[in-house]
């Protein structure tokens, strides 16, 4: 299939420099994180940026099955760190572990008027394109 957009390159090259060149804002959305099938049921919206004070579940890793809080987004390695997912140095200090946020399930979302507005969007958007998928 062709490609459609043309303000858009398909080429490896180009794609793996605007990942890894990508502005904090653009980063934001591409560390998005999907959304427990209860929270999914209940808000209509699939995944929504990861941030700070979400609580989430590991799904894929060493350390799949921890649940804990997120106590950091570190926009710059692309990873989150999760309270009480560490690991130990040699020295005996504990360092949090980068998990990357499509590794892990969004179980609980921290809520301020902007993530509610962000939702009643993406929900409102949903079912406007299912309205016109019905249609025809």
């Amino acid at each position: 299939m062709a490609k459609v957009s043309t303000s858009v390159s398909s080429s490896r090259r180009k794609s793996r420099r605007a990942h890894f060149n990508a502005p904090s804002s653009v980063r934001h959305q591409i560390m998005s994180a999907p959304l427990s099938k209860e929270l999914r049921e209940k808000h209509k919206v699939r995944s929504m940026p990861i941030r700070k004070d979400d609580t989430c579940q590991i799904i894929r890793g060493a350390h799949k099955g921890q649940e804990g809080k997120i106590i950091a987004v570190y926009r710059l390695k692309y990873v989150v760190h999760i309270e009480r997912v560490v690991r130990d140095k040699t020295s005996g200090q504990s360092v949090p572990l980068g998990i990357h946020p499509s590794n892990v399930v969004i179980t609980q979302l921290k809520l301020d008027k902007d993530r509610e507005n962000m939702l009643e969007r993406r929900r409102l958007g949903r079912e406007q394109a299912l309205r016109q998928k019905s249609k025809a």
